[in-house]
């Protein structure tokens, strides 16, 4: 990780002043980095561990990165990993521009690597990114949305680029179509056991634990699991609560929404489901030899739901 965030600043560079302070701001805030770390436990599971694979795992958090900046306009979010946001403290046109910036030097990484299946993949991801966007964006406020569409945004919005991440990985290792594809379905539920535990977060983290405000969700209309299954399993009283919060996209609410959380085991229930997707990424595995790696990728699963933050 250390010689991928030597790439990371090097890719970083501009003549440009504001895009370096922007950049530079969002990288140097840290994260988890699962998604680079994904590209770098999969090219190494299948026996690639050159320095390509640290340039395709920058590429990586350059595309999340930008994602980002573009969600947290969106959003109007002003707080993340503990700190402001770029758009809080640079404005929404600088944080839009440079995420693009960061998006188009992502695109100049992969041509570098002269591998049109690693560039179809991460064409092919982008692309489902946004229409993610675009269908979370609908559901804002929708009260009647059910768990299939729910996992369908999460699918599009988070778990694509984490199957992309470890799709890339193995590419880059030359591996076979089946283990691959492997890689892929492992990388897929990975990123959906994670979302689904983010949105659990909301509603049971710590505030400076999980570096942002709780009830973010909440406030921006989102319908998460812990919500949907409220509306669904709740008394009259809790899904009532729910779908009054949700509809009017309100914070003031929020200890009213916890509560009724809490009452019918939501929170339980969204955490249980995300467990059995981590073992499902776990079961991916078969294809993939045995060695260290491949244990690290096992940890990794059981780790993305079994956590704080």
């Amino acid at each position: 990780m250390q010689a991928v965030d030597r790439v990371i600043r090097a890719r970083l560079h501009s003549d440009v002043v504001l895009i370096r302070q922007v950049a530079e701001y969002i990288i140097s805030a840290g994260g988890k980095r699962l998604r680079p770390v994904l590209t770098l436990l999969s090219g190494r599971a299948l026996g690639h561990g050159g320095e390509q694979l640290h340039e395709l795992a920058a590429m990586i958090e350059f595309i999340h990165t930008a994602t980002l900046l573009h969600d947290d306009v969106v959003d109007e979010s002003d707080l993340r990993r503990g700190r402001e946001t770029a758009n809080a403290l640079f404005g929404n046109a600088a944080s839009v521009l440079v995420g693009d910036f960061l998006y188009t030097r992502a695109f100049q990484m992969m041509v570098t690597t002269r591998n049109m299946d690693i560039l179809a993949v991460m064409a092919e991801a982008t692309n489902i990114i946004a229409e993610g966007e675009v269908l979370q964006l609908l559901n804002i406020g929708n009260t009647d949305v059910t768990e299939d569409e729910y996992l369908r945004v999460i699918k599009y919005k988070t778990a694509k680029l984490f199957e992309a991440s470890a799709r890339v990985g193995a590419l880059s290792a030359g591996a076979s179509a089946e283990q691959v594809r492997a890689m892929a379905e492992y990388g897929m539920y990975l990123g959906t056991a994670f979302q689904i535990i983010d949105d659990v977060l909301d509603y049971s983290g710590d505030a400076e634990t999980i570096g942002k405000s709780l009830g973010d969700d909440l406030a921006e209309g989102k319908p998460t699991l812990p919500l949907i299954y409220t509306m669904r399993n709740g008394n009259p009283e809790a899904s009532a609560t729910v779908r009054d919060a949700l509809e009017h996209a309100s914070r003031d609410r929020f200890q009213d929404v916890l509560a009724a959380v809490q009452s019918c085991g939501a929170l339980d229930y969204a955490r249980a489901e995300a467990v059995k997707v981590a073992e499902q990424a776990v079961a991916a595995l078969a294809p993939i030899p045995e060695s260290d790696t491949h244990q690290a990728l096992v940890e990794l699963a059981r780790l993305s739901v079994d956590r704080s933050a």
